[in-house]
């Protein structure tokens, strides 16, 4: 029977891990603040903002909020973000994305500290990941390995296949399979054979922004399958990059749709915004 991987369940489990170690810590005098920046009101940014200040809520971290104007200049995300690197009280920066189109996200991102990026997107951060050293870690990426681990899915000696190459998802994804001593392939939209390479797939990661692109023709039998895809179907309900009714018989675990990879991706978050100060 196949075995349905429950990311509300294992995000739970995290952050109530994480309640009990910020309240050891707080009562050691030691308090976590996390700064979150929005530049603008798109509907969605604002939807995950209150998630994401609910979770710090939830887990006994604080959480100040910054909102900036959609016609906010570039400098003057900049001078705030640097103004957040200096203030000794704030553990962790996120600065939400998209930003409006006059701002450059890669310059901000540069510019955030990267001992308090806790987005894990700052190039040395990433530089970190792929040398093996301690920093912050992509949150999807590491959800995923987490939701893995906790299902009782071996990752060492399979066969992963990441479909999709994005810095967020794709690329620390293939570094993280491969600190666990997953055999990585990652493939794309222009990979030859996509179908060939997806049935060597033991774990099958898609992350690549296509509704229902996933077919049973790309499963390997007893694979396990991994959906970061997140879409509306024709009748408006949730849907990812896996075609969930048509594979689910062939897999032998899969994520669904809500409720799988999205709820893990805040609970990292707030696993690196309590790593700051576990160092």
């Amino acid at each position: 029977m196949v075995q349905i991987i429950d990311g509300k369940l294992v995000s739970s489990q995290i952050k109530e891990e994480l309640r009990e170690e910020t309240a050891r810590l707080k009562a050691a005098g030691i308090d976590i603040c996390l700064a979150v920046v929005q530049v603008g009101n798109d509907p969605a940014s604002t939807v995950y903002v209150n998630n994401k200040k609910k979770a710090c809520a939830f887990v006994g971290i604080e959480s100040r909020a910054f909102e900036l104007p959609e016609s906010a200049a570039e400098i003057e995300l900049l001078n705030l973000v640097e103004q957040l690197n200096t203030d000794p009280s704030v553990n962790g920066i996120l600065v939400q994305l998209p930003l409006p189109p006059h701002i450059n996200e890669d310059k901000i991102i540069r510019a955030i500290s990267p001992d308090k990026d806790v987005d894990g997107f700052h190039p040395v951060n990433v530089g970190r990941l792929w040398i093996g050293e301690q920093g912050f870690l992509s949150c999807t990426p590491a959800g995923i390995v987490q939701l893995l681990k906790r299902s009782g899915i071996e990752i060492a000696g399979k066969e992963c296949v990441i479909i999709g190459r994005s810095n967020i998802v794709g690329k620390p994804m293939a570094a993280l399979l491969l600190r666990e001593h997953g055999t990585v392939t990652v493939a794309h939209s222009r990979t030859e054979n996509l179908k060939e390479v997806a049935r060597r797939a033991d774990i099958l990661i898609v992350a690549i922004g296509k509704k229902k692109f996933i077919q049973s023709e790309y499963i390997k039998d007893g694979a396990v399958v991994i959906d970061v895809g997140m879409h509306r179907d024709e009748n408006g309900r949730l849907c990812g990059d896996v075609d969930f009714e048509d594979v689910k018989d062939k897999v032998s675990a899969i994520t669904p749709v809500p409720g799988g990879v999205g709820p893990m991706t805040i609970a990292m978050l707030m696993n690196n915004c309590v790593e700051t100060v576990r160092r």
